[in-house]
């Protein structure tokens, strides 16, 4: 049987999911707009998460665990306190001056900092068990032999690094990093409130 359409539509798929503003993407340009390492290491922390719930959905787990409502729900409510928590700690950042900021008010002073940001936030995104239950069940035929499932990962995995870390990229280009700098409370207030009420969007959803 040719699996390449298979594999191809699995990687479309989830380009479009990447391409999709959503707490992922917040997590990643909120780190590379105060410094490029930061932000690269938030996809790279992304991407983890994605092969996670990959590799996770493969064994079936992932549509399990999108069946369990308790287990569901206390991803979805940690994911959500998560995302308010970095909103506030951006929007209370506003009045420091700029030298003394952290990182868009969240640290990514070190690596480990940076790349456990990416991978929490990943981890936490109940859209993830959904998701990749839902895609697999749905693209990859039954009976899949194993190297079509590890082909699978490792599309998700590159799709995923591709484009977060090429929107850390941009976001951390110097041009970028200039515009940010004059209009870094707009920017700020701006994603702060909307890490905020991706937060509070989460936490409501039933």
């Amino acid at each position: 049987m040719n699996y390449v359409p298979h594999l191809a539509l699995v990687a479309g798929v989830m380009l479009l999911a990447c391409v999709s503003p959503g707490p992922d993407l917040m997590a990643v340009t909120s780190q590379a707009l105060a410094r490029r390492r930061a932000g690269l290491l938030a996809a790279c922390g992304i991407a983890t998460s994605h092969a996670l719930w990959a590799t996770l959905a493969i064994f079936g787990l992932g549509l399990v665990l999108a069946q369990l409502a308790w287990l569901y729900g206390a991803i979805r409510v940690a994911g959500a306190l998560y995302l308010i928590h970095l909103g506030i700690r951006m929007l209370a950042s506003l009045g420091k001056p700029a030298g003394s900021l952290d990182v868009s008010a969240a640290s990514a002073s070190t690596a480990l900092g940076a790349y456990r940001r990416g991978l929490f936030v990943g981890l936490t995104n109940p859209k993830g068990a959904a998701f990749f239950g839902g895609l697999f069940v749905t693209v990859l035929p039954a009976h899949a032999p194993l190297w079509v499932h590890a082909t699978t990962v490792a599309a998700v995995s590159i799709v995923s690094l591709g484009w977060f870390n090429a929107m850390a990229f941009v976001f951390s280009m110097q041009r970028v990093q200039y515009g940010y700098g004059r209009i870094r409370k707009i920017v700020d207030g701006t994603m702060g409130t909307i890490l905020i009420a991706l937060g509070a969007k989460l936490a409501l959803d039933r």
